[in-house]
């Protein structure tokens, strides 16, 4: 099977197909690609079976990362919980892996990397799954007072009930001022975990790019703010990208009341479902947190070719960079997240 390269960024085909396909998120589209080409120098292509000057009915979206110690991968899509194939039916989407698996033998075997929310890619054309996540998605289809019903009674509803008697200020928007609150949080959070923060220009480029679709959300006590979360917003879904907290502010519930607040705007803006993100599945307090919220929760797994004995591993996530990252001061914490997240991907 022929296989073509598109630049989505200023291939209208692309547009087009992704305003019409059912499986289209957020992530597929040219704002999310042009951020993650000003801040991790990324450039996007797509590749399809649709010769050019055709109508485009299919497109596998990728960008190539470079390892930290030599080589490069095709991803779909770096810093991209999911990333569908985009298909008419399953013949085309079975040609189009054929020629993205070709195409990767093509360049010298370089392994190819889907994020697929649904498709499970034929394992003869050499794909096998590498890491494994749980997706939590809340249904929507209801008022927000039926869905409010879902949550727990205990962890969930009280907590937000709590929240509003607390008197949290919360604010959301995507001005500089909104950044650097989440960011301030995001430092101590992920000082927390003894990984980096992502680089603020990323949140920055976001929020320029994306416009509205794009909004931070923190909840201030006296002032002071003790917890943030980052939505961002497509004509079918709200996805919950990034969240962080003060944890001396806890037992505020100020995350639940944020979180709240986004899911009774994903409803009036008329989303099917509520995207809490991705979650490691050993991470059992996030999954159980999550699974409070009434959301499906189901396996994502992330698919490579040519097949490798290999498990996704980030650079950032053994035992040794993780004690080295507990010892730094945070100026530091923060230029080690520039240098090392555009190798992550």
């Amino acid at each position: 099977m022929a296989c073509y390269t598109l630049c989505p960024l200023t291939d209208p085909r692309w547009q087009q197909l992704l305003e019409v396909h059912e499986s289209a998120t957020v992530f597929h589209s040219p704002d999310w690609l042009r951020a993650l080409q000003c801040t991790y120098g990324y450039e996007p292509v797509v590749l399809t079976t649709c010769p050019p000057d055709t109508n485009l009915t299919n497109g596998l979206l990728l960008c190539s990362v470079r390892n930290l110690f030599g080589g490069r991968r095709l991803v779909s899509l770096p810093f991209s919980d999911h990333c569908e194939p985009l298909a008419g039916d399953d013949s085309e989407m079975w040609a189009l892996l054929a020629a993205a698996a070709s195409y990767c033998s093509d360049l010298g075997r370089i392994h190819l990397e889907i994020r697929p929310l649904h498709v499970l890619p034929p394992s003869q054309l050499g794909f096998q799954p590498t890491a494994a996540y749980y997706i939590h998605q809340l249904e929507l289809s209801e008022s927000a007072d039926n869905v409010f019903a879902r949550f727990s009674k205990g962890s969930v509803q009280r907590k937000i009930t709590k929240a509003e008697h607390e008197d949290l200020t919360c604010e959301e928007g995507n001005s500089q001022k909104l950044i650097e609150a989440f960011y301030g949080l995001l430092l101590l959070t992920r000082r927390r975990h003894r990984i980096p923060p992502q680089p603020i220009e990323w949140f920055q480029s976001l929020a320029r790019l994306l416009g509205d679709a794009f909004k931070v959300r923190v909840a201030f006590k006296s002032g002071r703010p003790v917890a943030s979360i980052i939505t961002l917003q497509s004509t079918q879904s709200m996805v919950y990208k990034y969240g962080c907290s003060d944890e001396a502010y806890w037992n505020l519930g100020g995350l639940q009341l944020l979180l709240w607040k986004a899911i009774q705007q994903a409803v009036s803006h008329g989303c099917k479902h509520f995207d809490f993100g991705r979650s490691d599945v050993d991470h059992i307090g996030l999954v159980e947190f999550k699974d409070r919220w009434g959301a499906k929760r189901t396996l994502l797994s992330y698919w490579t070719t040519p097949s490798t004995n290999e498990t996704r591993r980030d650079a950032m996530d053994s035992l040794l960079a993780r004690r080295a990252f507990s010892l730094v001061p945070d100026r530091i914490l923060v230029v080690l997240g520039r240098m090392l997240y555009r190798y992550i991907g």
